[in-house]
Order: C-alpha cells, then structure tokens, then sequence
C-alpha cells in the first residue's frame, strides 16, 4: 500500500480522537490507531473498548487497500514537531513494515494487523435517531457535565441523562449535592425515550463539537449510541440503569426570592471563600433587605472575611449556608447578567436560576444546603 497525505491534516484528525485511547488498555491493539485505506480516504480509528471515534482524511496518489494499525506514540510525537508538508506512506503488505518519506528523512518501523482490531457492534432494529443542533449539544453537555458524580456504588449518576420528550430534550446531571436541569424546547422527537451519556465520551464530545456548527445525528439503543458529526462517529458504550426522579427533588414552594447581579455574587464568592475551613468550604449567605453578606471563617486559623452585595430582596431575614466550590461552578455555568435564588429555608434545597433565559432554553440548577454551626 502506498498514500501521500498533508501532515498537518493528518495530525489535526489524529490529534482529536487520541483523547479517547486509555493510559492502560485491556488490549495492546487498542495503544494504536488503526487506518483503514479506501481509494482516496483514509479511515482512522481510536477506541479504549467502551469508546470509539472515527474520522477520516483525504489522501492522493493511492495505490493498494487495506487494514493496518500504528501505535499512537509512534505517530503522534515526531509528527507534531514536523512541519506542514506532504508525507508518503509506504507499507509492505507481506510483513506490515511502513516507511513514511517526508521532506529531508524518513520514518522507519513496524505495523499492527489491523483485522486483531475490536469491532463495534451494531444498533438493535429499534434504534432511535435524534437529530440536534450542533451547538445546543454542546451547550447542553457542557453546562451539566460539571454536576455529574463519581460514584462506583450508583453509576447512572456519573453521566449527562439526556430526557427526551415529543417536545423537548432535557439534559439533567447531577452528584446528589447539586443538579442541573436544562430543558431546550426547540428539539422534536416522535416518541419518548432517554439515556445516561458517560463522561468521558461526553468530555470527548465537548472537544469535538466545538468545532461544529452543524446538525449531528444521535442514533442509540438500550446500550449503544452513535453520535454522527461533520467530520467524525463516536460510538459509546451507554450507562445501564434508571435515572433517578430528578423532578421530584426540585422544591416547589420558595417564598424567599432574591435577584443579584452573577458576577458580582460570583467575584465576592471566590474573594470570601479563600477565608472559609479548607475541609467544608462553607460559606454563609445571610439576606436581608436589599442586601446579602456573603462570609466565611476557618475557626483553626483564626480567619474570616465578609463582603455585602446589593440584591432585590424584600422577605423576612434568612440565613443559610451552602459548599462555595459548589456555587461558584453553578454560577460559572450560567450565562445572564442576573440570577434569582429561590430558597425556603436553611434545610431545604436552594435553585439558582437565570433571570433571562436563552431562546427556547429553561435552566435550573439546585444546591442543597450546608448545616451552619451558629
């Protein structure tokens, strides 16, 4: 088999499916990419047995066809200190020996067979197809990946559960101390299904998409999903199981209302949290009319700090404490000026929620208290 190929087309498609191969792999196949040449494409292939991604790059002067897989290293390392310029592939069929010819030397080592590769299974007959907009993908999975867990004792709860209605498709994570429900009400499915994304190929997709402004396909079944983008496949692996009643958690009934400016209330967080108890984290948001001071203390060290930002708040005084870490990413991962906190009390469930909304978008998230000591 012979190819000539750009180095740098080649090593930007390369560079961006090498995120899926794993440090340690079950498979010593699975340390390399594996090419697949047909007449004037070149299929690249990555995958760390429960995530896949697939890409293509155009070659010229092609003679031959056929499977043969290099180890990433081998490839990834010299290419990104080359140059942009045209690279010859050269691959003996007999013993998989490759040549790659550049501008002033060559490359010389040994290929992998390519069929030891591990292939995908296929979808069921009753596979479900979503078409979406590529960036609300990405804006979905992007603000709620941050609340997923790590949690080996209930795995549904480490991956983005995308809920998808006839009339909408809601992106919910959450680790059991904070959630994020974002319903984006431009998304039309004819029936009613759901699954639980990993994190991993959903971290995979967030460096991908955002180089797409297309429509991208989502094909899945109870166990597999294909996401199909402008210039790349990922197939995954889907988290088995139910997600739990997320609806169910969300408080109803929050007399207390408070509207802040977010950077102001974001800035002042990440000042007064550098005074807080390493361990907790806590910070303590006491309201009152037209005004909240946001303070923290580590007691050990004899610190504190306290700061008062104007709000629009006219109820009864209310104190409460939340995980600053925790409420600073919230608030980092909603995009209005403004954001109004709806709390009951200081044991109950506290939503932050935009007070603009993006078109078609309904964002909530919601932060579940911590004890305050006084």
């Amino acid at each position: 088999m012979k190819f000539d190929v750009s180095s740098a087309a080649l090593l930007s498609r390369l560079q961006a499916i090498s995120k899926v191969i794993a440090s340690k792999n079950s498979l010593p196949i699975l340390d390399s990419f594996l090419f697949d040449l047909q007449e004037n494409k070149l299929v690249i292939t990555a995958s760390d047995a429960e995530t896949r991604l697939v890409t293509s790059v155009e070659v010229m002067n092609v003679e031959g066809a056929g499977l043969f897989a290099i180890s990433s290293k081998i490839l990834l390392e010299p290419l990104k200190e080359l140059p942009d310029q045209p690279l010859t592939f050269d691959i003996n069929d007999e013993n998989l020996e490759i040549f790659i010819h550049f501008q002033n030397g060559k490359y010389n080592f040994i290929g992998q067979k390519g069929d030891t590769y591990p292939q995908q299974k296929p979808l069921n007959e009753n596979a479900i197809t979503l078409n979406l907009d590529a960036q609300m993908l990405l804006s979905g999975i992007s603000r709620s990946l941050f609340a997923t867990a790590d949690d080996e004792l209930r795995p549904v709860m480490n991956g983005v559960y995308f809920d998808i209605h006839t009339d909408d498709l809601t992106f919910v994570a959450s680790d059991g101390h904070k959630l994020v429900r974002l319903r984006n009400l431009s998304v039309q499915s004819p029936e009613r299904a759901s699954f639980i994304l990993p994190k991993k190929p959903a971290n995979l997709l967030k460096g991908l998409l955002s180089k797409d402004s297309e429509q991208v396909k989502i094909q899945f079944d109870e166990n597999n999903a294909y996401v199909y983008c402008a210039n790349f496949e990922m197939v995954c692996r889907l988290i088995e199981g139910r997600y739990p009643n997320y609806n169910s958690v969300i408080p109803q009934e929050n007399p207390f209302k408070v509207m802040i400016d977010r950077l102001s209330f974001y800035n002042a967080l990440k000042r007064v949290s550098v005074f807080s108890n390493p361990a907790s984290s806590l910070v303590k948001l006491e309201l009152r009319e037209n005004e909240m001071l946001v303070s923290a203390q580590d007691i050990d060290f004899s610190t504190s700090a306290e700061e008062h930002i104007p709000c629009q708040f006219d109820g009864t005084e209310l104190s409460i404490g939340f995980k600053a870490t925790y409420l600073i990413e919230i608030l980092n991962n909603i995009s209005s000026n403004e954001v109004v906190l709806e709390l009951a009390d200081p044991s109950r469930a506290g939503l932050i929620i935009p007070s603009e909304n993006e078109e078609n978008e309904d964002v909530l998230m919601l932060l579940m208290p911590m004890m305050l000591n006084d």
